[in-house]
């Protein structure tokens, strides 16, 4: 695997440098405090909120999500928060970010966790290509790990995908666990921005039943696809497209070769009692070595409604 042998890597995963692209310098409207850590830098941006990272009083650095406005104006989801909080910090931190501090009662609600010292899988695909290999079958039972981990603690993740798996110094590390069943929760109006990633969601979620740990398997499914092919199994096109395939098309999973093929395929599948629990899966991932020691497949070209990486 190429990105193996670049000098910045570590255990055959990309990782991010001390002041590159990954840290963007705060804006004007940024704050520069919160409670008790100093903010010193932007990490990104989505529709939860702005995450920055920040120094706590003893010159730790940790990741600091800071929701939106328009999330912190129920008093009733801010107490749900709260509960979902606790939850989520109950999850090992084997494999996860751990969350080490929040304030829902201030008026910017912020989460501190862990930071993590990596590209996320969206960033190391679009930067040096597709896994392979022992890498990609690493970061499968990586993060099938995290989430028996995060189904232990009756936390349900809601949104897995390549962006929010951070390939750290130590391995995969899934990050964001537990905030967005907050969200599912909240009032969304036609003036707030649409939650979720339809690529990664499961057909239950898009057809707005009750989501379950069965759900994050099929988003892990998903992840698992877009991290071997560039590109997820139900296309990256237009939305109403891609629900439809979602709820009705098979997956394409090109470049993924058995055994882990086949393992995806069942976390795909659209009903949600078809599909493996995450600690059975894990135990698959685990009694067949084969994934560990998969030859790189040939590339191929993109489906329909896809395009490649970078």
């Amino acid at each position: 695997m190429v990105i193996s042998k670049r000098p910045e890597t570590y255990g055959g995963y990309p990782r991010s440098r001390p002041g590159g692209p990954g840290l963007r310098p705060l804006r004007s409207t940024d704050p520069r405090r919160l409670g008790p850590y100093e903010l010193t830098n932007r990490l990104g941006e989505g529709g939860q909120g702005v995450v920055y990272l920040g120094r706590t009083p003893g010159g730790r650095s940790v990741a600091i999500k800071v929701l939106h406005t328009w999330l912190g104006e129920d008093l009733s989801a801010r107490r749900r928060f709260a509960q979902e909080l606790k939850a989520a910090q109950k999850v090992d931190p084997f494999c996860t970010a751990q969350i080490i501090d929040a304030d829902v009662g201030a008026e910017l609600c912020y989460i501190v966790s862990e930071y993590i010292d990596g590209l996320s899988i969206r960033e190391a695909v679009k930067e040096h290509g597709p896994l392979s290999g022992g890498a990609l079958g690493r970061l499968a039972i990586g993060t099938a790990i995290a989430l028996v981990a995060i189904h232990r603690a009756a936390v349900v993740h809601r949104d897995l995908k390549p962006s929010n798996v951070l390939l750290g110094p130590d391995g995969p590390r899934v990050i964001d666990f537990g905030v967005a069943r907050l969200l599912d929760t909240v009032v969304v109006s036609s003036t707030n921005p649409q939650l979720g990633t339809p690529a990664y969601m499961a057909p239950e979620q898009i057809n707005d039943s009750r989501m379950g740990p069965a759900g994050d398997v099929f988003a892990w499914g998903c992840t698992m696809g877009y991290a071997a092919n560039g590109y997820p199994p139900f296309g990256t096109d237009y939305v109403p497209e891609i629900i439809h395939r979602v709820l009705y098309a098979e997956p394409e999973l090109g470049r993924l070769t058995d055994p882990l093929r086949g393992l995806v395929a069942a976390c795909l599948r659209k009903d949600p009692c078809r599909r493996p629990p995450a600690w059975p899966l894990l135990e698959a991932l685990l009694g067949d070595a084969a994934i560990l020691r998969a030859p790189a497949p040939e590339a191929g070209a993109p489906p329909h409604g896809t395009t490649p990486p970078g």
